[in-house]
């Protein structure tokens, strides 16, 4: 008997080991791009792609040349005021939709529901040239292009509920029935009693939205019509990518890439528990 048990102990050790191994390879994998971006963000040899990938020598001069000689600073803050923008609105309009569908019963709930998840399976690029023509003619493109595009981000936000929904049906509903009986309204109900005990999920919803305007392209490219003053940092950094820029930029475009990285990273890092939670805790049926 004791044989046996040491030698399942032996055998889960050994699995557990390999298992490690694998995890440690895969990262190693997974990071290596990251790795490599970082280290020719402080090449200043040359500003262009070379075959190597430790430089022959560092500095800081593609650091200073991106704030100084660019309009980086301007991308960023466009995009970084689109993400704190989006955050707050697509919190709003989604968790207000979720508890909607989460707590009341209405006629046609199940229909909008449906609807809803029907519809957002087709991608947005479809609608990519009415939306230009209606910002177009409202003045919402070029210069204007960050506010259009906070707006056609947190539009259709609503219909991402199922998470969110999923979450308000674990909190028992006597709480809001206890709180209706003491006086309080739908409105009341909703902000001083559930938003308190969903930490997890607001936290998830704010990330998932700040998180959006960074990495977003195709849409942003396509209001921005390579104008600077309205640009994000992924249509300005893109541009540094051309064929005419890339001899010339290449190594400014590093540098960017992880001053991009640092807002999202620390954000997410620093709310990564709550996003796991928020996601576990919404993935119940409902």
């Amino acid at each position: 008997m004791m044989q046996k048990r040491l030698g399942a102990k032996a055998s889960r050790r050994l699995g557990n080991t390999v298992i490690y191994l694998i995890l440690v390879v895969m990262t190693v994998v997974w990071l290596f791009p990251f790795f490599g971006i970082l280290l020719e963000s402080f090449r200043v040899e040359s500003p262009m792609q070379q075959g190597y990938l430790i430089p022959k020598k560092f500095g800081f001069d593609n650091y200073i040349k991106l704030f100084n000689e660019t309009d980086f600073p301007k991308w960023f803050l466009n995009t970084g005021f689109m993400g704190v923008a989006t955050a707050f609105l697509q919190t709003f309009f989604i968790l207000s939709m979720s508890y909607t569908l989460s707590r009341l019963r209405f006629r046609g709930r199940k229909l909008l529901m449906n609807f809803m998840l029907i519809l957002g399976m087709f991608p947005g690029f479809l609608t990519m040239i009415l939306i230009y023509k209606v910002f177009h003619d409202i003045g919402l493109t070029m210069s204007r292009a960050p506010l259009g595009l906070i707006i056609v981000y947190s539009a259709s936000s609503a219909m991402g509920y199922y998470v969110s929904k999923g979450f308000f049906d674990t909190i028992p509903k006597s709480l809001d029935e206890a709180a209706r009986v003491d006086g309080a309204t739908r409105w009341q109900v909703f902000y001083k009693v559930i938003m308190p005990l969903s930490k997890p999920i607001i936290i998830y919803t704010v990330l998932m939205g700040f998180m959006a305007p960074w990495g977003e392209f195709m849409l942003s490219s396509y209001l921005i019509h390579e104008n600077s003053d309205g640009m994000s940092v992924a249509v300005g950094m893109y541009e540094w990518l051309s064929r005419t820029n890339m001899n010339t930029h290449y190594t400014m475009f590093c540098s960017a890439g992880v001053v991009v990285a640092i807002p999202v990273t620390t954000v997410f890092l620093l709310l990564q528990r709550y996003y796991v939670e928020g996601v576990t805790g919404g993935a119940v049926k409902g």
